[in-house]
């Protein structure tokens, strides 16, 4: 059994796409930070089990909240504004049914291979859709998350950037999940500025520090990354804009935290 968690809040333009490419799970759970348009009723439309809970500034407790509502054996984690393609589905699902518990072994002449056996968790790898054109290059070309996995193999840390911690062996799935971010640039800047507040603070709270001139210093060489040696400038204009974005990102992080 395959249970997808999808986190929302006011997403009304984009959870039935998003809903629709998971309608193969056998469960999907919503976990809604209280939002006040048409979400909550357009996904209970198309079938999904709704939890209302405040975010309080904590993806991770979110995520956890999601996990332990889950029924399903697997748990496919995906965000509102990206979609499940048939292929990558047809992989998830073949995985799911075929992945046997290591202590039960393997008959003689099954196609499953001996490692499926171990493997309790997979990253997808993600494609962005921005300015019309998907990212081929740059930082967000090379995305991979680890989306997927059994339901106690692992817990969600970290309220900002959070990550799905697992103990054990993942492997790395195909086909991609298709995100589509941000209708223009005005949306980024506003995630941007969000993430960058919630980051700084984490960093505060736990005690991590960094020097001043890491401001400026970040920043910079991260642009140069992204842009030149991961081959941004394929991408055209979107991709020095993604670049100079999360390396303002970079800077607001430093930044926030140096005022703290």
């Amino acid at each position: 059994m395959i249970t997808s968690v999808v986190l929302t809040r006011n997403d009304e333009k984009g959870i039935e796409r998003c809903l629709k490419s998971i309608q193969w799970c056998d469960e999907v759970i919503i976990v809604d930070d209280a939002s006040t348009d048409g979400t909550i009723g357009i996904a209970k439309k198309l079938g999904a089990k709704v939890f209302v809970r405040k975010l309080n500034d904590d993806f991770a407790a979110q995520r956890n909240f999601g996990l332990a509502k889950a029924k399903g054996e697997w748990v496919l984690f995906i965000d509102s504004d990206e979609v499940v393609t048939v292929e990558l589905a047809k992989e998830i699902m073949f995985l799911t049914q075929h992945v046997i518990p290591a202590k039960a072994g393997i008959q003689a002449g099954s196609p499953i291979r001996s490692g499926m056996t171990e493997t309790l968790g997979y990253y997808i790898k993600r494609k962005d859709w921005f300015f019309g054109q998907w990212l081929m290059h740059g930082e967000t070309g090379n995305v991979k998350l680890l989306r997927l996995a059994r339901k106690d193999a692992g817990k969600w840390v970290q309220p900002v950037h959070e990550e799905w911690k697992i103990e054990g062996k993942v492997g790395t799935l195909a086909h991609p999940l298709l995100h589509y971010p941000h209708q223009n640039v005005a949306q980024f800047l506003d995630k941007i500025n969000r993430y960058s507040t919630l980051y700084a603070q984490y960093l505060h709270d736990h005690g991590i520090k960094e020097p001043a001139w890491t401001i400026v210093g970040k920043p910079m060489p991260k642009l140069f990354v992204n842009y030149f040696w991961r081959l941004g400038f394929l991408d055209g204009t979107a991709g020095i804009v993604v670049a100079l974005m999360m390396s303002f990102h970079s800077f607001l992080v430093r930044a926030k935290l140096w005022k703290l």
